[in-house]
């Protein structure tokens, strides 16, 4: 049985953005708001299959417009700039270290 969570972009009632978080395995869905409660999403789902996660699928919807997706890409690489500060090492390197 492969983990996998989908992430899909999608834009709110006004002119804001979030992601929908899916668990593909149970189905349960969550509202995120910022790439790092996005990140803290992720890691409680991951605790149910004991921190094993194979995949994160994205997509977005067709209606988000370039600013929301260049937005997301800048939180995106802020994100991974301070993971790789605080570890040491790269995300490359994190995902292939063996637990």
């Amino acid at each position: 049985m492969a983990v996998v969570f989908e992430a899909t972009i999608k834009m709110d009632d006004g002119d804001g953005w979030y992601i929908e978080l899916k668990d593909t395995l149970d189905g349960r869905l969550e509202s995120c708001l910022s790439i790092e409660d996005l990140e803290k999403k992720i890691e409680e789902f991951g605790q149910d299959y004991g921190g094993h996660i194979d995949e994160v699928k994205w997509f977005k919807d067709d209606d988000i417009l370039p600013p929301v997706m260049d937005t997301i890409r800048l939180e995106m690489s802020q994100q991974r700039e301070k993971i790789e500060a605080m570890t040491g090492e790269t995300i490359e390197e994190i995902v292939k270290t063996p637990i």
